[in-house]
């Protein structure tokens, strides 16, 4: 349990630093003097950097020291908030961004990696979602902290304060680490070459329709999670605090409850059906899309709220089992690199998103852009059920 904690609130930190910026934009705003189209900026460069970081991220992971780059990372994605909260131009800020991008991509797949190695194939998914969830609490936290030190202390000391902190937690996290036992022998083996490993990812019908899948659902999701503090604060004239915990307290809590429910549900399901943890996660994108949708369409406060928290409900069965769900399908020594590559596809679907929601929501609006989304997510998701039927329809259960 030492390994998943210390990881856990690596992660949490991790998304702290990256969250909290959505909750001061109007401050942003103002102090730096964003335009509207250089602020649609600050959440997509973000995330264009750290996914186009995260397959050499993934290949680092797979022949280096894992737990030495999980540490690094933290250390360095510190130096980046700090230079964030020290910015004096946008120019400056959104090269900060991009920084945090690579520094953050270096730790996912590194601690993807030392999880599966670490705990057995039994309670794998629990493993990885209860390190999931950290997510959704560094989300609901820096949502808050966000609003919270723009409105009171001013958002440069925010960025100092999240900065010292991840500073002074390297500490901890390394000694959390020391002396590792990697409970699966198969993870020792050295990696395949890489253009082999690429081409076996490409060939798995069930990686590639589940990375389709994870694209959809990375989209919406990141939607949410830029723009719905602002959605907020323009539609029902909120604060920054308010927005912001608004913004994260319903959708967190319920996303949290999601995935650890369903990775509980995924590693017993699967004893008796191969495929389980592909169809649970499937159906996380097929339940969550529409309330997505629901949630930018909302009227009153109380009905983006209600929605919000079924569709972190729903997303929460996707969120718990993706990687474990990956990890079935391909082999132990490219655990790294298909973490990284379901990361890149989620990430390149998110900062498509992410961009062209803040250019259109003047326009188009949010619910408009997400609703395109959703007949995809529908698509996707059967795909996966199907084609993940297909390569198991021999199999009932797969031993560990």
């Amino acid at each position: 349990m030492r390994v998943a904690l210390v990881l856990w609130f690596a992660f949490a930190l991790n998304y702290v630093d990256r969250q909290m910026v959505y909750s001061m934009l109007p401050a942003l705003q103002k102090d730096l003097g964003f335009t509207g189209s250089a602020l649609s900026l600050v959440p997509s460069i973000f995330m264009w950097v750290y996914t186009l970081a995260m397959p050499l991220a993934g290949r680092l992971a797979d022949r280096s020291r894992k737990n030495v780059m999980v540490v690094a990372s933290l250390a360095l994605w510190s130096a980046a908030t700090l230079g964030c909260g020290l910015a004096a131009s946008p120019e400056a800020f959104l090269g900060w961004r991009a920084v945090m991008g690579v520094t953050e991509a270096l730790y996912y797949p590194a601690a993807l990696a030392v999880l599966a190695g670490h705990y057995p194939e039994r309670v794998r998914s629990r493993a990885l979602g209860f390190h999931q969830s950290a997510m959704y609490a560094g989300v609901l936290a820096g949502g808050w902290y966000g609003g919270w030190s723009a409105d009171q202390i001013g958002w440069r000391q925010g960025f100092q304060w999240a900065a010292f902190a991840g500073f002074a937690y390297g500490a901890i996290l390394w000694f959390g680490l020391r002396g590792l036992r990697d409970a699966d022998p198969q993870a020792q083996s050295p990696p395949p070459v890489l253009a082999q490993s690429l081409r076996a990812l490409a060939r798995s019908r069930c990686f590639v329709a589940l990375a389709a899948a994870f694209a959809a659902f990375c989209a919406i999701q990141w939607v949410l999670l830029a723009w719905y503090p602002l959605f907020l604060s323009e539609r029902f004239s909120l604060s920054m605090t308010a927005s912001g915990w608004n913004a994260t307290l319903f959708v967190q809590v319920c996303q949290v409850t999601g995935i650890l429910g369903g990775g509980w549900l995924a590693d017993r399901w699967r004893r008796r059906w191969a495929p389980a943890r592909l169809a649970v996660a499937a159906t996380g994108v097929l339940l969550s899309a529409p309330f997505a949708w629901l949630t930018f369409s909302a009227s009153t406060l109380n009905e983006a709220r209600a929605w919000s928290a079924a569709f972190g409900l729903f997303s929460g069965l996707l969120a718990g089992t993706a990687f474990s769900a990956a990890y079935d399908v391909t082999g132990s020594g490219n655990r790294g690199l298909s973490g990284a590559v379901l990361n890149t596809a989620g990430g390149l679907a998110s900062a498509a998103m992410v961009y062209l929601a803040g250019v259109w929501r003047e326009t188009a609006g949010f619910a408009t852009v997400v609703g395109w989304m959703v007949p995809f997510s529908v698509i996707t998701s059967i795909t996966v059920v199907l084609v993940a039927r297909r390569r198991f329809q021999h199999d009932s259960a797969v031993s560990p």
